[in-house]
C-alpha cells in the first residue's frame, strides 16, 4: 500500500504524522510519500519538500510562492503516475491541496481530506470543491460533520486528534526542572505568537503591550514566549531586543510552556485545542490590517474565529430545531462589526479579532485570571467541562487510519 501526503503547515505536519504512525501500526509495509515537513520526514514519509517553509498568508504571499507551488503540483502529478499511489491524503491547506485533489483525480485516485479546511467558517461556497474532488472528508469536529453532510459530502465524523496527541505527549522533565531552577516559581504568563513569521510580526507590539498592562497590575507574573522554531526564537529576541524588553524565549518547547502556565496569550489556531486540552485559561489576540476586518464580514459565517468557542457555542445548540449559536443565520449577510452581548459571555477564551489597539481589554482578563484566584478556578472548571465533552472519540487517529486503509488497501491488493 503505497500513500501519498499532503500537508503545508506545522500543525498538519504533526497531523499528518500522527496519522501515518497510526497506519503503518496496522499495515507495517506501507509506503509514504509527499509534501510535508520534518515531523513526517521523522515519521518515515518520504519528503518531496518541506511545505512548512513554504507556508503563505494573504495574497500577495501566495503570488510571490506561485511558480514554487505550480513545479510542485507537476512534481505531484509526476510521482502519482511513476510511483502507482494508491490514495491521497491531504491535510488541511486548501490553496494548494485543492490543485493536488485536481490532478489526482485526473489519475483517478481517491481523495481522502483529513483535517479538512474550515470551508464552513469562511466563503462557503467553497464546499463545491469539496463535493468535486474529495471522495470522503474525515471530519475532527461535530459541527463540522454535520455542516458537510448537509451539503453533500461523504463525510465521517472521527473526533478531534489533537487531544489524543496531547494525552501521548509527554513534558521534558529536564528542561521543566531547568525553567524552575532558573526561573522561580512565579506565576507563568505563556505568549503563543503564531506558527508563521507573518503572524509573529503582525501580532508581536499587540503582545508585548498586553503583557506591560498586565505587568503593572500583577508584577509578579512572569511572561515567556514558545516559539515554533530557532527562526522564530531569533526574530522574536530581535524584536525584544528593539523594543528594550527581556522576555525568556525557548524554541520547540510549547507543550511544556504551556503546562507551565497559569494563563497564556495566543494568536488564534489550532493551538487553542491544545490549550483547552491542557485546562489553560487563554486571550486570543489576532491583529489584522483594517481592509482584511472589512472583508471578512462579507465572508465569515462563524460568531468566533476560535475553536474552543466555536466547541463551547455548539454545545448550546436547540437540539429540537437544530440551531446552533455556531453560525450566523443566512438572514444575516454582513456580520457584526462587534460581537453581540450574548456571543461574549459565550466566550470561554476571550478573542479579539481588531485592526486597533485593544491590548487594555486583552490584558484586563488576564489581570482578573492573575489576581483573582476564585475567577481563575471558576474558569478552569468551565473548560474542564468543555475539555470531557470534546474529547469524545477514544482515538481519532485509529479511526482516521482505518478509514484510510478501507480505501487505499482493497486498491493495493488489486495491483498484486
Amino acid at each position: 500500500m503505497k500513500l501519498f501526503f499532503s500537508a503545508g503547515e506545522p500543525s498538519g505536519d504533526v497531523h499528518a504524522a500522527s496519522l501515518i504512525t497510526k497506519i503503518r501500526e496496522s499495515v507495517p509495509d506501507a509506503e509514504f510519500i509527499g509534501f510535508g515537513g520534518p515531523m513526517m520526514n521523522a515519521s518515515g514519509c518520504r519528503l518531496l519538500a518541506d511545505m512548512t517553509r513554504l507556508s503563505v498568508m494573504w495574497i500577495w504571499e501566495v503570488f510571490k510562492r506561485y511558480f514554487d507551488f505550480k513545479q510542485l503540483v507537476r512534481d505531484a502529478e509526476n510521482i502519482f503516475v511513476t510511483e502507482k499511489i494508491d490514495a491521497i491524503v491531504l491535510v488541511d491547506f486548501p490553496g494548494f491541496n485543492w490543485h493536488i485533489a485536481k490532478a489526482a483525480n485526473k489519475c483517478g485516485i481517491p481523495v481522502i481530506y483529513f483535517m479538512p479546511p474550515q470551508l464552513w467558517a469562511w466563503a462557503q461556497w467553497r464546499v463545491k470543491k469539496m463535493q468535486k474532488y474529495a471522495d470522503i472528508v474525515l471530519c475532527a469536529l461535530p459541527f463540522e460533520y454535520r455542516w458537510f453532510r448537509k451539503n453533500g459530502c461523504r463525510a465521517v465524523y472521527i473526533g478531534h486528534p489533537f487531544f489524543e496527541e496531547i494525552r501521548r505527549k509527554e513534558s521534558d522533565s529536564d528542561f521543566l526542572e531547568y525553567f524552575y531552577t532558573n526561573f522561580g516559581t512565579s506565576p507563568v504568563l505563556t505568549l503563543l505568537a503564531g506558527s508563521r513569521i507573518q503572524e509573529i510580526e503582525k501580532n508581536f507590539d499587540a503582545i508585548v503591550d498586553t503583557v506591560r498592562a498586565v505587568k503593572r497590575q500583577c508584577p509578579k507574573v512572569l511572561p515567556v514566549f514558545a516559539a515554533l522554531n530557532d527562526e522564530h526564537r531569533r526574530r522574536i529576541e530581535f524584536r525584544l531586543k528593539e523594543r528594550g524588553w527581556s522576555i525568556p524565549v525557548f524554541a520547540g518547547r510549547t507543550t511544556e510552556l504551556i503546562r507551565a502556565a497559569e494563563c497564556c496569550l495566543a494568536v488564534s489556531g489550532s493551538v487553542s485545542l491544545e490549550l483547552l486540552a491542557c485546562n489553560k485559561p487563554t486571550v486570543i489576540y489576532y491583529k489584522v490590517g483594517y481592509l482584511p476586518l472589512l472583508i471578512q464580514r462579507f465572508f465569515r459565517r462563524t460568531r468566533y474565529i476560535t475553536l474552543v468557542n466555536l466547541l463551547s457555542a455548539d454545545r448550546q445548540r436547540d437540539e429540537r430545531s437544530g440551531i446552533t449559536p455556531v453560525f450566523y443565520p443566512d438572514s444575516v449577510s454582513v456580520i457584526p462589526a462587534e460581537p453581540a452581548k450574548t456571543d461574549k459571555e459565550r466566550m470561554l477564551f476571550p478573542e479579539f479579532l481588531t485592526a486597533s489597539d485593544r491590548t487594555a481589554e486583552a490584558a484586563e482578563h488576564l489581570i482578573r485570571w492573575f489576581s483573582n484566584p476564585m475567577s481563575l478556578a471558576r474558569h478552569k472548571e468551565r473548560l474542564e467541562m468543555l475539555r470531557r465533552e470534546a474529547d469524545d472519540v477514544e482515538s481519532p487517529l485509529a479511526a482516521a487510519a482505518q478509514a484510510v486503509i478501507d480505501i487505499a488497501e482493497p486498491l493495493a491488493l488489486g495491483k498484486l
